[in-house]
């Protein structure tokens, strides 16, 4: 058992360690632009699920949330929001 893994430690240099690393770096970003809009797409739920509401709740809208894309969309609810709607994941802006 020895023998395998002494094989194997002296046949990775540093340099083919480092060219890993290097790839690595280089193609995260890359990969996150092109699927995260994807992956967002995939992740809108329907507006039963959340609560929605076409009405405010106190001084809780749609158009103080984070999640509220203007003029009427939602990142993460799917389906056109009323600015003035509310939902259970409001977040504050």
């Amino acid at each position: 058992m020895t023998e395998n893994l002494k094989t194997w430690s002296t046949s990775v240099s540093r340099r083919v360690v480092l060219q890993g690393i290097t790839s690595t770096i280089v193609a995260t970003p890359i990969v996150l632009t092109t699927t995260y809009p994807a992956l967002v797409a995939a992740a809108q739920m329907p507006k039963a699920s959340v609560g929605y509401q076409n009405h405010p709740k106190g001084s809780q809208s749609c158009a103080n949330c984070k999640l509220f894309v203007p003029p009427s969309s939602c990142t993460l609810v799917e389906g056109p929001i009323s600015s003035r709607g509310w939902c259970r994941i409001w977040v504050s802006k």
